[in-house]
């Protein structure tokens, strides 16, 4: 299966582009700005167009009309969730509203002093889950891909305000003293379970209707540290409105030998995959995959 590259779908001068324009426009111009830019990336993006439409045409069966909208749709969206990400941190005059279901077993977390891992997705918006993570006056540890466009996290660290620590993942494996801190003193970690970058260690799961693999290292985490896990996710439901879910925490506890282990991961693995699922069914436009993330798609 083709790896993710450890990258996001954008560059800098876009990310400029669209504050630029937030600043002396605001949101409702930017998403009309946003409707062009979205119609550029469905004519002019060959491979993460290819990867979406046969995720529509194979995983919701959708006829040859119904994908390409979904595939225009999805990147209109994936833009308003960047300038929603935006706005919303730079505190640009843009009040969202959000409903939160399932807050209660995070608070439930902090105030029972465990700590706890919360694995999310690269489907709808989870940085705007962050106005859900104040709430809960803790300390929050956000795991990211040293991969990632450095000057594009740079730029928006100039002009966002960031309420966490970012544990970044580097080759000299420096992150796994930082994530062992955390969970030592009882705090909160957030990661994503949907993505790995060639050479890591995988797990092939049963996943809308095909095997597909999933890295094992954030629910090896769950597993390892002992604490509890919850899946969360931050849909868009309107310009404005995003509803946050997550799930009931459990405790994944490693019992006996390796291929035990195996097994408890790849329990985690398959919970997660079922939840992950049925975000993607209820909000088919919000999951911004843009490689083969089945091997079956590659034929």
């Amino acid at each position: 299966m083709t790896s993710w590259k450890g990258k996001t779908r954008g560059g800098l001068t876009g990310y400029k582009i669209f504050v630029a324009v937030l600043q002396y426009s605001g949101l409702p111009f930017a998403y009309f700005l946003l409707r062009f830019v979205a119609f550029y990336f469905f004519l002019f993006s060959p491979k993460s167009f290819s990867a979406i439409y046969h995720f529509y045409r194979k995983r919701f069966a959708f006829g040859f009309f119904r994908s390409l909208l979904y595939v225009y749709r999805n990147y209109y969206i994936f833009g308003q969730v960047i300038l929603d990400k935006v706005a919303s941190m730079a505190g640009f005059p843009a009040k969202f509203t959000f409903t939160y279901e399932g807050e209660e077993h995070l608070r439930k977390m902090v105030e029972e002093g465990t700590g706890g891992l919360l694995i999310s997705a690269h489907i709808g918006n989870f940085e705007m889950a962050g106005n859900m993570l104040e709430r809960l006056k803790t300390n929050i540890n956000i795991i990211m891909f040293d991969a990632e466009h450095a000057s594009i996290k740079d730029y928006l660290d100039t002009i966002t305000s960031r309420n966490f620590n970012a544990i970044v993942i580097k080759e000299d494996n420096t992150h796994i003293y930082e994530i062992n801190n955390a969970f030592r003193e009882k705090q909160i970690i957030c990661i994503h379970g949907d993505r790995f970058i060639r050479g890591s260690k995988t797990m092939a799961m049963e996943f809308m209707g095909d095997k597909a693999d999933f890295p094992t290292g954030p629910f090896y985490l769950a597993m390892k540290y002992n604490v509890p896990v919850s899946f969360v996710f931050a849909m868009k439901e309107s310009k404005k409105h995003y509803h946050f879910y997550a799930t009931p925490p459990e405790y994944y506890q490693q019992q006996g030998l390796q291929v035990k282990r195996d097994q408890t991961i790849g329990t985690i693995i398959q919970v997660y995959s079922n939840a992950m699922e049925k975000m993607i069914r209820k909000y088919p436009a919000q999951w911004f995959n843009y490689y083969n993330f089945w091997k079956t798609d590659e034929k």
